[in-house]
């Protein structure tokens, strides 16, 4: 794909030329989160790309990572992966995080992605109740989740989790973590958001259990916070857990973990505590206010909140036309003046880029280097192959 030449006046427009050292300095700074240097403020969202056939990730996978390592983006948290439980997922093509040979693909990527100057973590997946599109109906193991009941409110093909259940879900998840970190990758991201099992037991909607694991948002948090309290124990102390979460599910962009600040502080204060060192806050379009009175975006108000680093994503570097055509007239797109507006305040700490890196594997680089002229716009339709 041949990238588009700018024009002379865009290249020399000093308007241009001081959006693109604002964007350089802002996002080229580093950051912390525990043990790990970022290099800068750009991070890869994982995105799932079913190019992993018996859950190995191969030699094109490795490049399509590493692509993104080396044209400069600092984080890369890998599509979401599965942890070694019977109920996991069923897809064949989406990546497993756990077998000898699934491993040893996973170690190639993170020795590539380092080779080019980034750092990564997988995301770790357990996906409950929800079955996605062309995944068969768990013919090996029945789903599992917190109450047998999907995101969307109906029942059936699944059952509620036993006691049995939850320790061999989380076993599975300190499993995972502990290869990673032996395999060579900077941390990891558990996933937490849109509806899968740990946002089951999250999310009031599909937790309706009467045991310690349910009721009010502390006692439906336990699971989670016991998750990653042993995903913590499984690895060493530096060594960087990440946590996505989403007031959002796949099957409803209206769901809501917390109503009001005070809500969601008694969900992310347990997992804090818990061990998590960063959270990534999802949502559809970072420039939404989470809460009334307050322009801040639930990244914002998680920093605000726990103190931690956060991620910040939703639709960073996506067009107007697309936004409109995905969302309807109501959802224009913002600029990076405002990204870089919340970043210099503080507001968070990173920011994930999803679509956009899809598309033009070279997009980091050409922010930092202030050459938004040569950035392509998404097209859904050339994004069937890694490139």
């Amino acid at each position: 794909m041949t990238d588009p030449v700018p024009s002379p006046a865009a290249a020399a427009s000093p308007a241009a030329d001081r959006a693109a050292e604002r964007a350089a300095a802002v996002l080229s700074r580093p950051v912390a989160i525990n043990g790990l240097t970022v290099p800068n403020r750009i991070v890869m969202a994982p995105m799932t790309r079913k190019h992993s056939p018996g859950g190995v990730p191969g030699a094109d996978v490795r490049a399509y990572y590493a692509r993104r390592a080396a044209a400069g983006v600092g984080l890369i948290v890998t599509e979401g992966t599965y942890v070694g439980h019977e109920s996991a997922g069923q897809s064949d093509s989406i990546p497993r995080f756990h077998g000898e040979e699934q491993l040893a693909g996973w170690a190639k990527v993170a020795e590539e992605v380092h080779a080019a100057g980034g750092t990564i973590v997988p995301q770790l997946w357990h996906i409950g109740m929800v079955r996605r599109a062309g995944e068969p109906p768990f013919p090996e193991a029945p789903a599992v989740g917190p109450s047998g009941i999907r995101p969307d409110g109906t029942e059936g093909a699944g059952r509620a989790m036993t006691r049995a259940d939850l320790d061999a879900v989380i076993g599975a998840f300190a499993e995972a973590a502990a290869a990673a970190e032996r395999t060579g990758f900077d941390g990891v991201e558990l996933h937490g958001a849109h509806g899968y099992l740990i946002d089951q037991f999250l999310w009031a909607g599909t937790n309706r259990r009467t045991d310690a694991y349910g009721g009010d948002p502390v006692a439906r948090t336990r699971f989670a916070a016991e998750l990653v309290a042993a995903v913590r124990a499984a690895v060493s102390p530096r060594f960087p857990v990440l946590f996505r979460f989403s007031q959002w599910k796949t099957d409803g962009y209206d769901a809501r973990l917390a109503e009001t600040p005070q809500e969601l502080e008694a969900v992310l204060a347990p997992l804090a505590a818990a061990g998590v060192d960063a959270f990534h806050a999802s949502t559809r379009r970072y420039w939404t206010p989470e809460f009334a009175g307050s322009d801040l975006n639930l990244a914002g108000w998680t920093r605000k909140l726990t103190g931690l680093p956060t991620v910040t994503v939703g639709s960073v570097g996506l067009d107007g036309d697309f936004l409109r055509a995905f969302a309807g007239e109501g959802a224009p797109a913002r600029g990076l003046d405002d990204l870089l507006d919340r970043l210099e305040r503080d507001e968070f700490d990173l920011v994930a880029v999803g679509r956009a890196l899809l598309q033009d594997p070279q997009w980091a680089a050409k922010v930092l280097a202030g050459r938004h002229t040569e950035l392509q716009p998404y097209d859904a339709a050339s994004l069937q192959t890694l490139h």
